[in-house]
């Protein structure tokens, strides 16, 4: 089983910037692609982005196309989501999840572990 730590969370004016990290633990997840959802207060849980396991492919959804980017360094058994351009409606908990196959998918059902998530909050 592997075990996923988000850290870098908080809160940001909007039009700033965070930088998400997620720390994998237990075993290796440089075969694994590695995705990013978030949940706000009363909605399900949606994609955000997604990785494979080399980082040669990524994926987005729409609402974050242009200011979000996912990256990956599997030295360090680290994925990554760097937010520019934050908007009030970017206000969720965000939470990094691995998917043991080498491509990506936006289903949540697809993934297998989860992290416990970190909270965004952006001020307008």
């Amino acid at each position: 089983q592997v075990q996923l730590v988000e850290s870098g969370g908080g809160l940001v004016q909007a039009g700033g910037s965070l930088r998400l990290s997620c720390a994998a633990s237990g075993r290796t997840v440089n075969r694994y692609a590695m995705g990013w959802f978030r949940q706000a207060p009363g909605k399900e849980r949606e994609f955000v982005a997604a990785i494979n396991w080399s980082g040669g492919s990524t994926s987005y959804a729409d609402s974050v196309k242009g200011r979000f980017t996912i990256s990956r360094d599997n030295a360090k058994n680290t994925v990554y989501l760097q937010m520019n351009s934050l908007k009030p409606e970017d206000t969720a908990v965000y939470y990094c999840a691995a998917r043991r196959y080498v491509n990506t998918d936006y289903r949540t059902e697809e993934y297998d572990d989860w992290g416990q998530g970190t909270q965004i909050t952006v001020s307008s």
